[in-house]
């Protein structure tokens, strides 16, 4: 006489990420069940989100012809952009705030801070000026250089044309060899300069040698930078010397991104946007130990 058979019933499959899930589904990769939330679509059937997860991270992300990581939006641009009308906003405000972060040749060597914080405040009785610089950076910054650069190495660029900026502006100042009593006797040492111009022109000498390297025509921004460059003798207010020194360091910073383009020397291409901010903090070290000191003391304005 036979005994009978125990039935044993198999537990239903549960998801790995979700043991309360019951899921029939399983991923195409590793062969696990996985539940409606951890699933994600594939060329064929579904995956987990965890395989989906390991093979973005054995992929190797795209790159920029420069060596910049692939982007979708200008993040950086309209960082910029969103800042600088944040502070022209806070310039209507309060009129001091424009003072305290516009560069001044005789405040840059205490307030070293000046020499950026500068390129992010516009002359708040103008709004043309803030409209043109957001206007060039959104064309030449956002739309062009930021996918051709990458996020970093764009930001980078910006903030060393920014720098470069007022340290020309530095450079080309005059300290006074007479004595100084009031502010208007320090002359162009003490003529104070704000706005976004000054690195929107380094972003125009990046172009052209970028341009150059791709083997890209860049006559029309040849034009840009003639028109601007007239228009900055011409127009009373215009600091020129900050265009000029933005421009200089933006075709520097170029130059390095396009010497080090081969993925053989971009472990060169740190060290050399390195080596562009070294040399823009020992002109400015080099033009304040040459300076009198004079104790300024009064007020800015004053």
């Amino acid at each position: 006489m036979s005994e009978p058979t125990a039935y044993h019933q198999q537990a239903p499959p549960v998801c790995p990420r979700h043991p309360d899930r019951v899921s029939y589904v399983r991923c195409q990769r590793c062969g696990r069940p996985t539940c409606p939330e951890c699933q994600r679509s594939a060329a064929v059937g579904v995956q987990c989100v965890d395989c989906v997860k390991a093979q973005a991270a054995s992929t190797p992300s795209a790159t920029t012809v420069f060596g910049g990581r692939v982007s979708g939006r200008p993040v950086v641009t309209i960082g910029i952009i969103a800042l600088c009308v944040a502070v022209w906003i806070g310039q209507q405000a309060d009129s001091r705030l424009t003072s305290d972060i516009w560069f001044i040749p005789a405040l840059g060597q205490d307030e070293p801070w000046r020499f950026i914080t500068s390129a992010f405040a516009h002359s708040p009785g103008q709004v043309m000026h803030i409209l043109f610089n957001m206007f060039a950076l959104w064309l030449v910054g956002g739309q062009y250089l930021e996918p051709l650069l990458g996020h970093v190495r764009y930001a980078v660029l910006y903030l060393l044309c920014a720098v470069g900026g007022s340290v020309m502006l530095l450079l080309l100042a005059q300290p006074p060899s007479g004595p100084v009593l009031t502010w208007q006797d320090l002359g162009s040492w003490g003529t104070p300069a704000v706005g976004a111009s000054g690195a929107v022109f380094g972003l125009f000498g990046a172009l052209i040698v970028l341009n150059r390297k791709l083997g890209r025509s860049s006559a029309w921004m040849w034009a840009t930078i003639v028109i601007n460059g007239v228009l900055g003798f011409v127009v009373p207010n215009v600091a020129w010397q900050a265009h000029l020194g933005g421009f200089v360091t933006g075709v520097a910073v170029a130059f390095v991104l396009a010497s080090t383009q081969e993925r053989s020397r971009r472990r060169w291409q740190w060290p050399g946007l390195a080596a562009v901010a070294v040399l823009l903090v020992a002109a400015a070290f080099a033009k304040y130990a040459v300076a009198p000191d004079l104790g300024v003391t009064f007020a800015v304005g004053g």
